[in-house]
């Protein structure tokens, strides 16, 4: 397991998954609204906290540290796992 300083290095906001997170959706889901399963805080996408790696990305919650999102790709498929997120609203205008 890598320590918390290691894994602080690697850490961006989610508005750097914004290209991954648009071939999932039409709208710029970084300006969603994502509900922590963990903890109940609500934030957008863009405030979570991103490790990102060669495969995909996960999206933590900045309150608790808690997975919100999991994406990961392959040369076919884009996965999306939300199990972290209470729920997630994109504003349709």
């Amino acid at each position: 397991m890598q320590s918390v300083t290691a894994m602080d290095s690697m850490r961006l906001d989610g508005n750097a998954a914004a290209g991954l997170l648009s071939e999932v959706f039409a709208r710029d889901a970084t300006a969603a609204r994502a509900t922590c399963m963990q903890c109940g805080a609500t934030d957008s996408v863009g405030a979570l906290h991103l490790y990102a790696h060669e495969m995909g990305a996960v999206l933590r919650c900045p309150s608790c540290e808690a997975v919100v999102l999991r994406l990961a790709r392959t040369k076919t498929d884009v996965w999306l796992d939300a199990t972290g997120a209470r729920c997630l609203v994109i504003r349709l205008s």
